[in-house]
């Protein structure tokens, strides 16, 4: 496993939930694509067979399905760690539609679920 920053323990909590992730960097090329296995309105884990190196910034799209239609977040991401099945990333920054949606997201899907 490599590290980038591990100062910031989480805070937030995470719930299991598998969407596709794409991650998405400079000139808007899709590098990266795979399935989420947790997620916090702070990160996600995404598992892939290809990976990118800690620190790298990228955009995050989280396809969000089981509407009437799907629905893309998109969230301004870096990676912060490797393991062998996946990347672990954090989000950056998000608008607030995004925020609402991954705040229910976590709400719905917590065993704490009030």
């Amino acid at each position: 496993m490599t590290e980038i920053d591990d100062t910031g323990r989480r805070q937030h909590e995470r719930v299991s939930f598998s969407t596709t992730i794409t991650l998405i960097y400079s000139d808007n090329e899709v590098d990266v694509t795979g399935s989420s296995t947790n997620l916090s309105i702070k990160g996600l884990f995404v598992k892939t067979q290809k990976k990118v190196p800690p620190g790298m910034e990228c955009k995050v799209k989280i396809t969000l399905s089981g509407g009437v239609t799907a629905i893309d977040l998109l969230i301004n991401s870096r990676i912060t760690r490797i393991e062998e099945n996946g990347m672990g990333i954090v989000f950056d920054a998000m608008d607030l539609e995004t925020y609402t949606h991954l705040k229910n997201i976590v709400r719905y899907n917590s065993e704490n679920n009030d």
